[in-house]
């Protein structure tokens, strides 16, 4: 399964997380949302796998959505798509997702459930097996 994860330039956020992917070796496509802006689809995509919708993925405390003085739950899906055309910043940073999960901001804990199943299981045994030998 291959990661795509929607980064914004100066973000040490997007960097940690891209780092971390580099390193477990998980394949991941890169989509920079500043200079590639989102496609409808993908925007609802995005929303589709939240659980919070939103709240989940708008960055509150950015200053692009603090200057736009609206209220977001006021407008449509393609008013809102197109505000964030506009003011990309307004997304929090790095979003992460695959077929089955997403992930928001980047957490060391969390960013681990795109590690495939099975090495999760490995490294688990591996651990068990070492607590129990001490």
């Amino acid at each position: 399964m291959t990661v795509t994860i929607y980064t914004q330039s100066s973000c040490s956020s997007s960097r940690k997380a891209i780092k971390w992917l580099k390193e477990n070796e998980i394949q991941y496509n890169e989509k920079r949302i500043t200079s590639q802006p989102l496609s409808l689809a993908e925007f609802k995509n995005i929303l589709r796998m939240t659980e919070d919708g939103t709240d989940e993925i708008i960055a509150t405390n950015s200053n692009d959505f603090k200057n736009l003085d609206i209220d977001i739950d006021q407008l449509s899906i393609q008013d809102l798509f197109n505000l964030i055309q506009q003011h990309p910043r307004m997304l929090r940073s790095p979003i992460l997702l695959d077929e089955k999960r997403i992930q928001v901001g980047y957490n060391e804990m969390d960013i681990r459930r795109f590690i495939p199943r099975k090495v999760r299981a490995y490294e688990l045994s591996a651990m068990q097996k070492l607590a129990s030998q001490v």
